[in-house]
């Protein structure tokens, strides 16, 4: 079974969230019967970042389609393999795979080439972490052309002028920053150097973005748990992750500066004017960047994961399963919100089961 070895080997530090996954998996196995030896689970792979919530959504389903009975069906399950962003998408020729999540949206074109829908599944933010003493959480103030020197290796110590200047009312010690950084493909670190990108034009010029990238300076860690792990261990460490695993592992993160010259925090507020900012009945297939948006609140590494999903070649009932995954999922708002996402708001469900209700290939 693809994935199978998935709750064994997860990443993100949310081991109450993957129980859940584990005893989904386990119902499936112990209370099938004879008549469910054709029955499958619905399949996806892909981001580390939406973990958490995949994994409530996975206990939902199966009870809502149990509806109170003690029966449960392995077509009520969700196999959701964690393998970054990259791994997620290279899986979709995979002939078993229902579906992939993916932090960095695909290109229209793409998709009508292959017959795939895309739509997102929920939003999020990316923060940066700083293990400095002394510094609360959201107090360090940082800008892009700051983070983008501290991974150019030209910002060496907490205590540099261009950090001071932004924070002139905290005593930050001259100590070595130790920059972090992801080394599998993944969605957030495209987010981050998309951040990058968009402020520093050396940045952009030499690395750009990417899920891969080639960092001047730093040390690499796999998978979000490692590198939350690395930060913890390292004084002086500065990195990117989740900001709901952040915010659950206690690490004190940056009030990062947007477009408009404000400090915002990561968080449900600032993802929300993000989220706002975007005219979704102009985009197609819902392809857009979240990064650095207008407006006073919006947080500037705000991102969605996306899920991408095989139609063309599909029986109706295969990607039909899927949209209803997605359906209860969206209905049940609250999981996400607990978990420090933001959900897909009322409106934008609206247009997504629109989209659904389209042929395969067809534009948004």
């Amino acid at each position: 079974m693809l994935g199978s070895h998935v709750f064994w080997s997860l990443r993100p530090g949310v081991e109450d969230a993957l129980r859940i996954l584990a005893a989904v998996g386990l119902l499936a196995i112990t209370q099938a019967s004879p008549t469910d030896v054709w029955a499958e689970p619905i399949r996806g792979a892909g981001s580390t970042f939406v973990a958490p919530v995949m994994a409530q959504w996975a206990e939902d389903y199966r009870v809502a389609r149990a509806d109170g009975g003690d029966f449960s069906s392995p077509d009520w399950t969700v196999d959701y393999e964690l393998v970054g962003s990259l791994g997620g998408l290279m899986r979709l020729d995979q002939p078993e795979l229902d579906f992939a999540a993916t932090d960095v949206p695909v290109s229209p074109a793409e998709l009508e080439r292959y017959g795939r829908q895309q739509f997102p599944m929920v939003f999020g933010s990316v923060a940066v972490v700083a293990n400095v003493d002394g510094i609360a959480a959201g107090s360090l103030r940082l800008s892009a052309p700051v983070i983008a020197d501290i991974y150019l290796g030209k910002i060496q110590r907490w205590s540099d002028l261009a950090i001071k200047a932004l924070n002139p009312d905290l005593s930050l010690p001259d100590l070595k920053i130790s920059p972090l950084h992801r080394t599998d493909g993944s969605g957030s670190t495209y987010v981050f150097t998309e951040y990058l990108s968009a402020i520093s034009a050396e940045w952009s010029k030499v690395h750009g973005a990417d899920m891969l990238i080639a960092w001047p300076v730093g040390t690499g860690a796999e998978g979000t748990r490692d590198l939350i792990q690395a930060v913890k261990s390292t004084k002086g460490a500065i990195a990117y992750a989740e900001y709901g695993q952040v915010e659950r592992t206690g690490l004190p993160f940056a009030s990062l500066q947007n477009k408009s010259g404000n400090f915002v925090k990561p968080g449900a507020e600032g993802v929300q004017a993000a989220v706002n900012a975007v005219a979704w009945d102009k985009t197609k297939h819902f392809y857009v960047s979240l990064t650095d948006l207008p407006g006073k609140d919006a947080y500037p590494i705000t991102t969605a994961t996306f899920a991408v999903v095989p139609v063309a070649g599909r029986s109706g009932d295969r990607f039909g399963r899927v949209h209803d995954l997605f359906r209860l999922a969206f209905k049940n708002s609250a999981a996400a919100t607990k978990l420090g996402y933001v959900p897909v708001p009322a409106r934008l469900v609206d247009q997504i089961e629109q989209y659904w209700a389209k042929m395969p290939g067809m534009s948004n």
